[in-house]
């Protein structure tokens, strides 16, 4: 059986950022698979599952209403492991190109006052849990570290 290329990649050297997990390309479109990194895997305490749930219900409405990448936005979603999140886009991104939309969703997740969005029974399949101070916390220590000072290292893979 092939590996695929996330269980590649050399999880303790790998740091938070942006990186482009993969490009597939169906009928001649790319899709592109982001891999946003909040947490350093097997080094830091992952993101608990309400928290996780509010950043994907707060992320997934800011992409999808009011990011440049609204129309392009395929699927948002937390990673089974809990340090980060995928983002499916129609289209070839590199990951630099993508920073300016990602600082955008982790901004408004940080400063969001009010109800989250989606959570009542009708349109949540979990709509009790959530967090949202804890997804504002975690949104903001990954805006400082690394998002608003990103370095190349966060924005490509690490080398075997």
């Amino acid at each position: 059986m092939d590996k695929i290329k996330s269980f590649s990649i050399n999880h303790l050297k790998l740091e938070r950022g942006v990186y482009i997990m993969r490009k597939d390309k169906f009928n001649g479109i790319t899709i592109t698979t982001v891999d946003i990194r909040m947490k350093r895997p097997n080094r830091e305490p992952v993101i608990n599952t309400s928290e996780l749930h509010t950043i994907e219900h707060l992320g997934a409405v800011y992409l999808r209403n009011y990011s440049r990448l609204k129309d392009k936005v395929v699927y948002f979603g937390p990673m089974g492991c809990r340090t980060g999140f995928e983002l499916v886009l129609v289209g070839d991104y590199e990951s630099r190109e993508l920073l300016e939309d990602i600082i955008a969703t982790f901004e408004f997740i940080a400063n969001y006052e009010g109800d989250i969005p989606g959570q009542s029974a009708i349109e949540c399949g979990n709509y009790l849990d959530h967090n949202l101070p804890m997804a504002k916390y975690h949104a903001q220590d990954f805006l400082q570290d690394p998002l608003l000072n990103i370095k190349d290292s966060n924005l490509n893979y690490p080398m075997e």
